[in-house]
C-alpha cells in the first residue's frame, strides 16, 4: 500500500510538473501582448486636497472641487489636460502636456508638465497663489463596456506661494465621461 502511495505521489508530481512545462512553453512562444493607451478623451468632476502650506503665512487651502479635462491624440501617446480649482476660496487653472503610458488596457499612468495659474486672494488654493510651473502624475482608469472615466493625479507646483516661495502639493481624483 505505501508503494502504492509513493508512485501515485510521484505520477502527480511529474503531471504538475509537465503541465507547468508545457504552460511555460506556451507562454514562451505567445506572441507579446502589446498594450494600448487608454482610449478616449473625457471632462469630470471630482476633489483636490492641498498638503502645503504657505511657509511664511501658514495659510492654505486643504480642500477644493475640480474640474479635470483631458484630450488624447490618437496617433501619439500624448494628452492635452485641464483642472480647474473652484470653491476652496481661490481658484486655480492648471493646464498640462502629459505623455502617456499604457499599463493594460483600460489604465494608463501620465506625467504632466505645465503651468498653474492661481488666483491672487489671500487664501492660497491648493496649488498656491501665484503662477508656478508644475509637475503631475497620474493615473486613468477607463471601466470596460462604460463610458466612465476614474482620475487620479497629483501637482507638485514649484515657488506656487508668494509669501513662503515653498512647494505646492496636492492630490486630486474623480469621476469623468469619455466622448
Amino acid at each position: 500500500m505505501e508503494s502504492l502511495t509513493r508512485w501515485m505521489g510521484r505520477v502527480a508530481s511529474a503531471s504538475v510538473l509537465g503541465a507547468a512545462a508545457i504552460a511555460t512553453a506556451g507562454l514562451l512562444q505567445a506572441p507579446p501582448a502589446q498594450a494600448q493607451v487608454a482610449y478616449g478623451s473625457y471632462v469630470g468632476v471630482g476633489g483636490a486636497v492641498g498638503l502645503t502650506n504657505d511657509a511664511a503665512t501658514g495659510r492654505g487651502n486643504n480642500f477644493s472641487g475640480v474640474l479635470a479635462g483631458r484630450y488624447r491624440f490618437l496617433t501619439m501617446p500624448i494628452s492635452l489636460r485641464g483642472q480647474a480649482f473652484l470653491f476652496g476660496g481661490n481658484f486655480a487653472v492648471v493646464p498640462t502636456v502629459s505623455y502617456d503610458v499604457p499599463l493594460n488596457w483600460n489604465l494608463d499612468a501620465y506625467l504632466g508638465a505645465g503651468v498653474s495659474f492661481a488666483g491672487g486672494g489671500d487664501t492660497p488654493s491648493p496649488v498656491g497663489n501665484q503662477t508656478a510651473f508644475v509637475l503631475q502624475p497620474g493615473v486613468d482608469y477607463m471601466f470596460p463596456n462604460s463610458n466612465l472615466v476614474a482620475f487620479g493625479n497629483a501637482i507638485f507646483a514649484f515657488d506656487a506661494y508668494r509669501e513662503g516661495s515653498n512647494m505646492a502639493i496636492s492630490v486630486q481624483g474623480g469621476v469623468g465621461i469619455q466622448f
